[in-house]
Order: structure tokens, then C-alpha cells, then sequence
């Protein structure tokens, strides 16, 4: 099966399926005010920035993907590092009727986005839950766990917003709404796949173990307008 989506997954997404969620033009895109800081060129590896300034203020920051080439006049970089991109090739998980899962919407957001500050899984914003199902975990009224999706590109849909607040760790549930969210998304015939840091050594282990396989390593920066 061809993968080739996912060497600019970003740019296809928003400049399809998610494009109601993004602005930009035909070179530059980037996810609308309140959804997650990411921006994708049509030409990955020759970021058309100055494309996008009309989109974008003075501060404004974004994750960028696949770049490597040296900082764009009235930007600059602010981290430069690289993440790998993970694809599923596991069965399809059994279900897990031990943990009670809650689908998250608008109303949770405060509390989606508290967490993802608390313990970051990436980019998140007020109206990322808005991009697909997103499931959680809660103790009380506190939200202690979550997991969702985010981009999507042709059959490919993105597993994302998976985090787990620091007293509840280490009991499963990362993984078990990550199943879940994979088992809605196979019934849907899509294919799973992932970002994640390569320093992130106990995440990728985690993710291998559960059944996602290293598809490529990509580079990954924050940039941000200066002018």
C-alpha cells in the first residue's frame, strides 16, 4: 500500500477534507484561530512563508513538518528537531469495557486544553476536538486522560491528543482509549497512524508494542513571525 500522503500529510489535509478548518491559499495553509498552531506548504521542502504572513500576526507560532532549509526572512526558528511518523500494522484491538470513556466536545475543551499544557502531546488548541473523536478519561469532574484525531488525508486518519495527567499514569488508560479510537477508525477502513518525538524513547516503545511501525522520520520545527 502507498504511503506517498504522508510526506506532506499536513498539506493534504488542510487543503482537503480539513480545509473548512484552515486558512490559506494554493502554496501555504495553515488550521484556523483555536485549533492546533501547525502550518503545511504544497511544497514541503520549500516552505512558501512569505505565502502565508497574510494569514498569521507578529508572535504568531506554528509547528512545521518535513523543513530543514535555513530560517525565512521575517520568521524565525525557535526549536528544530524531528519526530517519527508511526503507521499501524497491528489486528484490530479487542475492546476494553473495564474503563469508562467519555466522548469529549466543546464543552470539555477548557479542561482538554488544561491537560495538554499540563503534560504536552503537541500542538493542541481550544477547537482541536473539533477534528475528529476525541475520548477521555475522567475522575470525578476532572479530566485525567485523553485521546483523539487530528489530521486526515485519504484513507490515513492521525491519532493525536493522547495524554495522561501525572497522578494517573502507568494505569493504562493512554492505551486503551488509543485502542478504542483505533478500533472506530479500522471499522471506517482508515489507516491509523502517529506523530511522535524521537526522544520520546518510552512512547515509541509503547506504540511499537501496541502495533504502530516507524514509517520515516521527518523534521519538525516551531517558527514564529518576527515582522
Amino acid at each position: 500500500m502507498s504511503f506517498e500522503l504522508l510526506d506532506n500529510v499536513f498539506w493534504h489535509s488542510l487543503n482537503g477534507v480539513q480545509a473548512r478548518f484552515s486558512k490559506g491559499n494554493g502554496t501555504a495553509r495553515r488550521y484556523a484561530v483555536g485549533f492546533s498552531p501547525i502550518v503545511a506548504f504544497a511544497e514541503a521542502q520549500r516552505p512558501d512563508f512569505d505565502a502565508l504572513r497574510p494569514y498569521c500576526g507578529v508572535g504568531d507560532h506554528f509547528y512545521c513538518a518535513g523543513w530543514s532549509g535555513p530560517a525565512p526572512s521575517h520568521w524565525t526558528i525557535d526549536a528544530d528537531t524531528s519526530m517519527f511518523q508511526m503507521v499501524w500494522a497491528g489486528e484490530a484491538p479487542a475492546a476494553d469495557d473495564t474503563l469508562l470513556m467519555t466522548p469529549l466536545d466543546a464543552r470539555h475543551a477548557p479542561q482538554m486544553v488544561a491537560l495538554a499544557t499540563l503534560v504536552p502531546p503537541g500542538p493542541f488548541g481550544l477547537r482541536t476536538v473539533e477534528l475528529g473523536v476525541y475520548l477521555g478519561v475522567f475522575d470525578g469532574e476532572q479530566l485525567v486522560a485523553m485521546a483523539g484525531e487530528r489530521s486526515a488525508a485519504g484513507a490515513l486518519r492521525e491519532v493525536s491528543g493522547v495524554c495522561t495527567h501525572p497522578d494517573f499514569q502507568g494505569r493504562g488508560h493512554a492505551r486503551a482509549l488509543m485502542f478504542a479510537v483505533i478500533r472506530m477508525q479500522l471499522a471506517r477502513q482508515q489507516i491509523p497512524f502517529l506523530h511522535v518525538m524521537e526522544n520520546n524513547v518510552n512512547a515509541c516503545r509503547m506504540y511499537e508494542r501496541m502495533g504502530f511501525r516507524v514509517h520515516q522520520s521527518l523534521a519538525v520545527r516551531v517558527v514564529t513571525r518576527v515582522r
